[in-house]
């Protein structure tokens, strides 16, 4: 159990740090369609569980070190061919989110030039990979638990604290920004989205552990847990929608809404889940097409790293708005895939 718990914890800090330490995500995905919401995150639970397992089962049982051979496997020639490039575009799509974030949180809670936070954000990662400071990112990676802890504690907070019932609330929130059409098409979209951006690494982690039951186990722990983090955002996001709808980082405004203290520490927090993911995103783009350790490799992740910078000026709300639904639905071709080795229990031969 304390492995599959390490794949867990290792799974929800994979998904975590790209779709949800914002808020922007929940409240497009899930507040914005009020009551309704609450079903669709109840769905989400519910697949992220599944293919949380499906995917960390699958890495187990080919021992898989790369997500190319897997992709081909469960696709086949044509089909793990727009899977694969569908990684690909997911990789540096979400780069350009997180770089546009990060401009987001110094305009947030600092009142500085949006421009600032994405220049500061795009060099850092840039340094980090030319400099190859894996520890960095291992401290960063511990950052994790305390961000479920502060999403807890403020969600707690604003339950406790609202000025307005839901019933007042639920029109405010229906006329927030949505990411798609309707509770259900949106929480498919958004777990299509997560699952396309967690693949690479899922995959690979579960490859690291030979008892399959074990790595499965994990994936769904993770899967279900993630489920109940977007609850508690759902349910803090939704209480205080009078105040944080509108803003790009509704889970920052609320923290400043407790405490300036509080909000400082939250910018610091997501700032950092942000770059986490933003060098693994840049990092693992450039090593899918370039030789890692090479010149060629290093001027690729310049180029691309000032590719992404220049593109995250288009804003985080609308990045967020158009791009992770297009990836969403690009992805669904992914989570059949991925359904369908399960029926069809691909790898299993290996077993036996």
């Amino acid at each position: 159990m304390k492995k599959s718990l390490k794949i867990a914890s290792a799974f929800i800090g994979i998904v975590v740090g790209a779709g949800f330490a914002s808020g922007q995500e929940i409240l497009q995905y899930y507040t914005s369609f009020g009551y309704w919401g609450l079903a669709g995150v109840a769905l989400a639970a519910v697949l992220f569980g599944y293919l949380g397992k499906v995917l960390t089962g699958l890495g187990s049982r080919l021992q898989t070190v790369s997500h190319e051979e897997v992709v081909y496997k469960i696709g086949g020639k044509v089909i793990g061919r727009i899977i694969d490039y569908t990684l690909i575009l997911t990789l540096f799509g979400i780069l350009v989110v997180m770089i546009a974030g990060a401009g987001s949180i110094f305009s947030q809670q600092f009142g500085l030039a949006p421009a600032f936070g994405r220049s500061v954000m795009t060099v850092l990662v840039i340094l980090t990979i030319m400099l190859n400071v894996k520890k960095v990112i291992t401290i960063i990676g511990s950052i994790t638990p305390f961000l479920i802890v502060m999403v807890i504690g403020i969600s707690a907070y604003s339950l406790l604290t609202m000025d307005a019932s839901f019933t007042e609330l639920d029109p405010i929130a229906k006329d927030q920004l949505s990411a798609a059409p309707n509770w259900f098409i949106s929480a498919v979209n958004y777990v299509s989205l997560a699952i396309a951006l967690t693949t690479s690494m899922a995959l690979v982690m579960g490859g690291a552990e030979k008892d399959d039951k074990v790595a499965a186990r994990g994936g769904m722990i993770g899967g279900i847990v993630f489920g109940i983090l977007i609850l508690l955002s759902y349910l803090a996001i939704f209480s205080k929608v009078d105040i944080v709808g509108g803003t790009d980082l509704p889970m920052l405004r609320l923290a400043d809404n407790i405490s300036p203290f509080l909000g400082i520490v939250m910018a610091i927090v997501i700032f950092s889940m942000i770059y986490n993911t933003a060098v693994s995103l840049l990092l693992s783009f450039s090593a899918r097409f370039t030789e890692m350790g090479t010149n060629r490799f290093r001027i690729f992740v310049i180029v691309s790293g000032i590719i992404a910078f220049g593109l995250s000026f288009l804003g985080f709300t609308q990045l967020v708005n158009w791009f992770y639904p297009f990836v969403g639905y690009l992805g669904l071709v992914l989570v059949g895939a991925l359904i369908l080795a399960d029926i069809r229990k691909v790898g299993k031969e290996r077993e036996q």
